[in-house]
């Protein structure tokens, strides 16, 4: 079965595999919930499926596990009450992870290839189930659920299988290999070659409560279509969407052949600490990790055995020098701090400024002026609790909340957060972001990462201290987004070159429909690997690499 599904999805395969060499758009699922796109009873159906799960037991049989675990409660105040395998015996675990890797490898890429393109095919026939299911664990409202959960998730899905698959069919599987005779007309050397991809281990994806999908399947995918067999670790309070793609996974991995344990879903209760025991496992040969710098930093300094793939917290900067249309980028930034409640790892949070003011399209404002600039534009968006909470979703976790609410003893609040009535989840919990004014020498505050609704309005010197603040504040803490205002082409060019220094992509003049802590799958590189963010990127040749190794055997002919 598994060579008629490579040629059933090749052309899938081949436009992926050009848009990430032309880095041109493209997307092979579109993010659009229109019944129009996806038929009139597909987002009905999708909500049925996933109401069906919740106070039930997952049906997965997990090896290693005992007893259940339950413990996810929307940010929109609803306890799922979903029930899962709870994983207590590691060794079992991991035993029957491995047990069907070396019939896996021998499938050969094109065979490997084909699976994983299949359980896209089926993850996105689940898509309405899949955002439903994404909403309720992570807290993002349902559209951007949708896109960010669903059709984009599965975009890096797909862009991580085509780089691999770019990786493993550079080399051929086969090579006759003919050296020349020493002599005029002697016989020369003639060896058959046979290279074979081989898979480093078991792999541990260690799923984060914010995006539960978009940040889990580039790494899954990217380590089984290589060969490696993936434990699923989800994050206690986001684990339905992960459970829906393991059983995906053991759906098409069986009736493909294969041992469906090549992936297995490990949920544990918090106080189990079981990434903390896989990940040292010398099973365990490949991690990817998004999340804290603690545990991410812990991973890095104890997994010795493994290769290590982290994306973890920064500070994501915006310097502003001038504009050419005030009102358009205090619009800008407004949709930047409130898509999701600023709780996205690409979310701005630093802006520097003059204190002397910047240069508009409205004459010189003040950072108060600017302040208040960007007050307005958030209550155009915000004003109306019912539009505001399909752009800010819900807060995700206590401790976001303790954040934002401690943000005002951090400086002057220019923007007070308010808080947001749900109209369809009265228990919800929905805030506004905060704007905090600081100055430069507020590098205590303003160095951290401060996930949440909370930004700063940072004062400065001027320009040229605002961009070497930005340098130096992310070559030391890391960022994934960076973001330059300036009319000044020389502003640009300083900027462009201190975002090379710091290992972090920047963005400039935006002003449109376009946003900081948004990028395309296929074009935008999300992360660098060239800062103390994340030491990894989604997607280039290195993210999927290092997840196999080439072996040969040759022999004379």
């Amino acid at each position: 079965m598994a060579t008629p599904l490579f040629d059933q999805h090749r052309a899938r395969l081949d436009a992926a595999v050009a848009a990430c060499a032309s880095r041109e758009y493209f997307s092979a699922f579109d993010e659009s919930p229109s019944p129009r796109v996806y038929g009139e009873n597909a987002a009905a159906e999708g909500r049925a499926a996933y109401d069906a799960w919740l106070g039930g037991s997952f049906p997965l049989e997990t090896p290693g596990a005992s007893g259940t675990v339950a413990g996810e409660r929307s940010p929109y105040g609803v306890d799922l009450g979903v029930a899962y395998p709870r994983v207590t015996d590691v060794d079992a675990l991991l035993a029957a992870a491995g047990a069907g890797m070396k019939a896996w490898r021998d499938a050969g890429p094109e065979s490997r290839t084909g699976v994983c393109l299949e359980i896209l095919d089926r993850l996105h026939h689940r898509i309405f189930e899949l955002a439903n299911a994404v909403q309720h664990t992570s807290g993002q409202a349902f559209v951007m659920a949708f896109q960010a959960g669903g059709a984009h998730a599965l975009d890096r899905a797909l862009e991580a299988i085509a780089y691999a698959w770019a990786e493993m069919s550079r080399t051929p599987a086969t090579a006759l290999w003919e050296k020349p005779g020493p002599k005029p007309g002697s016989e020369p050397l003639r060896m058959s070659k046979t290279f074979t991809v081989v898979p480093r281990g078991v792999a541990l994806v260690i799923g984060c409560n914010t995006f539960p999908t978009w940040n889990s399947w580039p790494g899954l995918f990217a380590s089984l279509v290589t060969g490696n067999p993936v434990v699923v670790k989800p994050h206690p309070a986001a684990v339905l969407p992960l459970a829906i793609t393991v059983q995906v996974c053991q759906e098409v991995l069986a009736e493909a052949g294969f041992d469906r344990n090549l992936v297995t879903l490990a949920v544990e209760d918090p106080a189990d600490r079981l990434a903390g025991a896989l990940a040292v496992r010398p099973e365990v040969r490949l991690i990817d990790f998004t999340g804290g710098n603690a545990f991410g930093e812990w991973l890095e300094q104890n997994a010795h055995q493994a290769t290590v793939f982290t994306e973890k917290a920064g500070v994501n900067t915006v310097v502003i020098d001038s504009t050419s249309d005030f009102a358009a980028m205090c619009q800008n930034l407004a949709f930047s701090f409130s898509l999701y409640s600023g709780q996205m790892c690409t979310a701005p949070q630093n802006l520097y400024l003059p204190a002397s003011g910047i240069g508009t399209d409205e004459g010189t404002k003040t950072p108060a002026e600017v302040a208040t600039g960007i007050e307005a534009a958030l209550g155009r968006l915000l004003g109306d609790d019912a539009r505001a909470v399909e752009l800010l979703g819900g807060v995700v976790s206590p401790d976001v909340l303790a954040r934002l609410e401690s943000a005002s003893g951090h400086g002057d609040v220019l923007v007070a957060s308010r808080t947001v009535t749900h109209p369809a989840y009265a228990d919800a919990t929905v805030r506004t972001p905060t704007l905090i004014g600081l100055t430069s020498a507020d590098s205590d505050v303003y160095e951290s990462e401060c996930f949440g609704p909370v930004a700063y309005l940072i004062s400065t010197g001027g320009t040229e201290e605002s961009i070497e603040l930005f340098r130096d504040t992310v070559q030391r803490h890391g960022a994934m987004t960076a973001a330059v205002y300036s009319t000044s082409p020389e502003v640009i060019a300083r900027m462009r070159d201190a975002a090379l220094d710091a290992g972090v992509a920047l963005s400039e003049n935006l002003l449109g429909a376009v946003f900081v802590n948004q990028s395309a799958a296929f074009s935008d590189f999300h992360g660098t690997g060239a800062n103390p963010a994340a030491n990894a990127s989604y997607t280039d040749g290195a993210y999927v690499a290092s997840r196999f190794r080439v072996v040969q055997s040759r022999r004379h002919v």
